[in-house]
């Protein structure tokens, strides 16, 4: 464990289209606009926070324009990752607000239950379904 982070606080994403943004998570994952900021040099809509659990947010910044589509083979960002309690219905709601799923649910090598869709902006969000007897449940068994 860290000496000092306590936890993930949020995500961050530049978006092309905010109010578009805004509804998908809404729509999709059912998560709420929390509040949104001013830049404070020059009073323009800045950042948009949505709120996930607790203190958990995904961070929202207006003004993306170039698209940098997904590869294996790039270095940095991946994929956000949802814990869900069950993957079957997640994922069916995930369809039925509209959003494409990239990948049906699956028993990943991990051993547990994961499926893929993606934001407006195409960036990845996996849902996992954490199992017992996963490799992240023998681990935290551990500590």
């Amino acid at each position: 464990m860290s000496r000092f982070v306590k936890s993930v606080a949020h995500a961050a994403y530049n978006v092309q289209d905010m109010e578009r943004a805004v509804a998908f998570y809404e729509k999709v994952f059912g998560f709420r606009k929390a509040f949104e900021m001013n830049h404070p040099k020059t009073g323009e809509p800045w950042i948009v926070y949505i709120h996930v659990e607790g203190d958990q947010f995904i961070e929202l910044f207006y003004g993306g324009v170039e698209e940098s589509p997904y590869s294996d083979r790039k270095i940095g960002y991946s994929h956000l990752c949802l814990a869900v309690s069950d993957i079957h219905a997640a994922a069916a709601a995930v369809q039925a607000a509209g959003a494409p799923l990239d990948a049906e649910p699956s028993l990943g090598i991990d051993g547990n239950w994961q499926c893929w869709t993606r934001d407006p902006d195409g960036n990845r969000i996996e849902l996992m379904q954490m199992m017992p007897d996963s490799l992240q449940d023998r681990y935290q068994k551990t500590l």
